[in-house]
């Protein structure tokens, strides 16, 4: 990368679980493609899905290989390392997920997984979609493997109705499943340890049901974990036309919502990468002799090393998604 840090395109990496859609595609004006887009992967140094640089002079090399090579530089003082941190993925449920939990430090000793803790930004919801996320008032695990036997787990779960622009916060330990209807942005830490603790019945592309992780989801679940509600946005930050709210701030990353009228500079210190997902409109970004389109559903990474940068929006009410460590 030497001295021309530049925003970083990446390509589209899809998976097409049985529970997906077809939204992703098509909402994004994205090139067609055949069979479900469950999710895609937007930014990923994950192996088994890894995202490749389109872009400028380290097209064709992976993220896992740039951040290995220029470490701070491209992520930041706050990371700490040469590996990125975090997976950003884009997530379409035409049928409702898997009732799953994901382990916390404390669930990944137990069960030798990767702590995985993760937000979800709903870009779109169909009208009376749901979620589920946490447990009601007073089940405990006795209670929870009473409903289990009996297929009735959504007698023991907290459900929220969810629409566009809400936010919710899934730390590990808490059971969930997102609902049918639901497209959205998740930003996880970097792991891809999922216990599947129920799928409704569901039958895999193979015919077969899925795989169960029961064993390990009870140890990992937090029994005293209760309803999440949706996230209420931190107080706004107005500068001209534009507007900043912080979303969530929690420690392993941090997501900031930029409602944008007019242009916005952003002067870099070094200590995070900051990850931009245009949520609404379109916009593009200015960087030195560098000027990088951004349209709806696309995403990219700002070096930590990038001096400056400037958001120019190309639509009435452009809002974008920053995400950062710190």
């Amino acid at each position: 990368m030497g001295d021309a840090f530049y925003p970083l395109l990446f390509d589209f990496v899809y998976k097409n679980y049985v529970w997906g859609g077809t939204r992703i595609p098509a909402i994004f004006d994205r090139p067609p493609r055949a069979g479900l887009s469950a999710e895609s992967w937007e930014i990923s140094a994950r192996p088994e899905g890894p995202s490749t640089v389109v872009n400028g002079p380290l097209a064709g090399r992976r993220l896992s290989d740039v951040a290995a090579a220029y470490g701070a530089d491209l992520l930041g003082k706050a990371c700490g390392g040469r590996a990125f941190p975090l997976l950003i993925k884009v997530i379409d449920a035409r049928q409702r997920l898997s009732l799953q939990v994901h382990p916390d430090e404390r669930g990944a000793a137990l069960t030798g997984g990767q702590p995985k803790t993760e937000m979800w930004y709903f870009l779109d919801a169909e009208p009376g979609a749901t979620i589920f996320a946490g447990l009601k008032p007073g089940v405990d695990r006795a209670g929870f493997l009473a409903a289990l036997e009996r297929r009735r787990l959504e007698d023991v779960l907290s459900s929220l109705p969810v629409k566009r622009g809400d936010a919710v916060f899934v730390p590990g330990g808490r059971v969930h499943a997102i609902g049918a209807g639901c497209l959205l942005l998740e930003v996880q830490q970097d792991s891809n340890t999922t216990y599947r603790v129920y799928d409704w019945g569901r039958l895999g592309s193979d015919g077969r049901p899925r795989e169960l992780h029961v064993g390990e989801a009870l140890r990992t679940i937090d029994w005293e974990d209760r309803a999440p509600s949706i996230l209420a946005r931190g107080p706004a930050r107005v500068a001209g036309g534009n507007t900043r709210t912080e979303v969530l701030r929690c420690p392993f990353f941090v997501v900031t919502r930029l409602d944008l009228r007019e242009p916005l500079d952003s002067a870099g210190d070094g200590r995070s990468f900051h990850a931009l997902f245009t949520a609404e409109g379109g916009l593009r970004i200015q960087a030195g002799n560098t000027v990088t389109r951004l349209g709806a559903g696309r995403s990219c990474l700002i070096p930590a090393a990038l001096p400056s940068y400037r958001l120019v929006p190309e639509t009435p009410d452009a809002v974008a998604l920053r995400i950062s460590l710190e």
